[in-house]
């Protein structure tokens, strides 16, 4: 099941479009089968506090990634990869600046925010995410 939650007041969201979305992308994650996830949108001062908190980062970041911690009993009633939170205004402001629509940025994000979630990590992995996003954006019209 895929979840999506609203927890910022300055930007209208389509929360039907991005739940389906969500899904697409759950569909075309490698090894991902029947698992569902949550996506919630927050302010800038949640997004801080967030980084603050969970990174040792006192600053607002795009994306966040909590992988889901669920005991074998949770996962046979309802698989969750985690959760994935993404400040809309700082995606705003990144879309700005690359030229792209709002929209776009949260497609980006939300898939980028996916991988994450299935243990992919750009940080670490000499390029192994970057290139699986990209061909994931392909494919799903990023």
């Amino acid at each position: 099941m895929v979840e999506i939650i609203n927890r910022q007041r300055k930007y209208e969201l389509d929360v039907a479009r991005w739940e389906a979305f969500t899904a697409r992308v759950v569909g075309v994650l490698p090894g991902v089968k029947d698992e569902g996830a949550t996506v919630a949108f927050v302010s800038a001062n949640a997004m801080r506090a967030l980084n603050r908190e969970w990174r040792g980062k006192d600053y607002v970041t795009d994306v966040l990634s909590f992988p889901s911690e669920q005991e074998a009993w949770e996962r046979a009633a309802a698989a969750s990869l985690g959760d994935v939170v993404i400040c809309l205004a700082q995606a705003a402001k990144q879309a700005q600046e690359n030229g792209l629509m709002l929209e776009e940025e949260i497609a980006q994000l939300i898939l980028h925010g996916l991988l994450h979630l299935c243990g992919y990590d750009h940080e670490t992995d000499e390029g192994e995410m970057n290139r699986l996003e990209l061909r994931l954006r392909k494919k799903l019209g990023i």
